[in-house]
């Protein structure tokens, strides 16, 4: 503490001032680029990965409600046939 004061008295406060604010500057942007860069990277890459698996699972859904429109287009068919007395599946 009798460092800074030393300092402030031979300086002058907005000369420590700034140097203050400098080391505080280069300790946010030293932090930022070895801490957080390597986090925002991980997060990226499992993103982008999270974004194939929700992609995929759309396509499922996508097959699936086809085929599931299929079969009941085809049981309404077979329903209206029978309904109407249609062909019996006998060879006359």
């Amino acid at each position: 503490m009798e460092s800074i004061v030393d300092g402030i008295n031979q300086y002058g406060f907005p000369i420590m001032a700034s140097v203050g604010m400098l080391y505080l500057i280069w300790f946010i942007w030293k932090y930022i680029t070895e801490q957080i860069k390597a986090k925002l990277s991980q997060a990226n890459t499992t993103l982008i990965a999270l974004i194939d698996r929700i992609r995929m699972l759309d396509n499922d859904i996508i097959r699936l409600q086809q085929k599931l429109d299929t079969v009941i287009e085809v049981r309404s068919k077979d329903e209206k046939e029978k309904y109407k007395g249609g062909d019996t599946g006998r060879k006359k």
